[in-house]
């Protein structure tokens, strides 16, 4: 049975845009299904891991840097806190528009600091920093960026004595980073600075990955994942395609905003394809699912949904 799987953002994302009249049909005729919310649980649906923590740390930097996969790894990425009454408040993490160069200059003060705690740390790529750590090592669970920015970085601390060297690391490499005279040019160049770290997605490399049929898509970790798997990769079409009904298929409009352009270039000519044996699965980042199956046109008596998400 022939599956294709879209990979949706959150249904919030697509709030206040109703569905298109054919849309709101074929979503009431779908059977529904409610899963775990998230990047991470989203991904597990369709991928299976062993175990199933799925770290994402070892997992990207295996892509960005292969090698060492049997020690623990830990996002260092590069951060812009901005100091207010409460503390400070994470506006940006990851991309922060760096060269190499530059990323290499930030760390290179960052050094001392992680290596003395036989913690390396390494920037195989601008945006994506790493801290190796032993195999047995244990730290306190850290949010993903997504769950931080906007907000000020106390309220996501680890706590108590699990959390207290990760505090004061973190501290002193903030010093660190907002005394190096990189940030004060990219300052005057009005850029960002990059004056903190964010900790997170910590473990060991899985030790079983498998991706049924293909993968289409451009985030870095969807890739590493099928990458991990084997599984054939390629980036998302602009449009729905019918070679994608001819064998299992996971694509990635986890970036679409445009419900109508989602329900014109997919949705639509996607559900008339189907065969008889066929799915499509419409996965929202949020937990939201929808299966649609080509006999479920009998189901006309339902009424259509008028809006995607349902109010709260």
């Amino acid at each position: 049975m022939p599956r294709l799987t879209l990979l949706l953002p959150l249904r919030e994302r697509l709030r206040g845009q109703p569905p298109p009249a054919e849309l709101g049909k074929l979503l009431a005729r779908a059977d529904r299904g409610v899963g775990d919310a998230g990047v991470k649980p989203q991904l597990q649906r369709h991928v299976d891991v062993i175990p199933r923590q799925c770290p994402v740390a070892p997992i990207t930097r295996h892509l960005d840097a292969p090698g060492a996969e049997q020690q623990a790894w830990l996002r260092a990425d590069p951060a812009w806190v901005q100091a207010d009454i409460n503390g400070g408040r994470m506006l940006a993490c990851g991309d922060m528009g760096l060269t190499m160069g530059e990323a290499q200059a930030l760390i290179a003060p960052l050094r001392t600091l992680f290596g003395d705690e036989g913690f390396p740390i390494s920037a195989p790529t601008p945006s994506r920093w790493y801290l190796m750590l032993p195999r047995e090592a244990k730290f306190p669970p850290f949010p993903p960026p997504e769950d931080v920015l906007g907000d000020d970085l106390v309220e996501h601390l680890p706590q108590g004595d699990a959390g207290r060297r990760w505090r004061r690391l973190l501290n002193e490499a903030q010093v660190i980073l907002h005394n190096h005279p990189l940030n004060e040019q990219r300052m005057a160049q009005g850029k960002p600075p990059v004056n903190s770290l964010w900790f997170w997605g910590g473990g060991v490399l899985p030790d079983f990955v498998r991706i049924e049929g293909r993968v289409f898509g451009d985030d870095i970790v969807l890739r590493a994942l099928a990458d991990l798997a084997k599984s054939p990769l390629q980036p998302a079409p602009a449009r729905y395609e019918s070679a994608l009904r001819e064998a299992p298929a996971l694509v990635d409009l986890r970036g679409a905003r445009e419900l109508a352009t989602l329900a014109r270039d997919w949705f639509a000519p996607a559900a008339a394809s189907l065969r008889r044996d066929d799915e499509l699965r419409l996965d929202f980042a949020d937990g939201a699912q929808f299966t649609i199956r080509r006999t479920q046109r009998w189901r006309f008596w339902r009424r259509a949904l008028a809006q995607l998400a349902s109010p709260e």
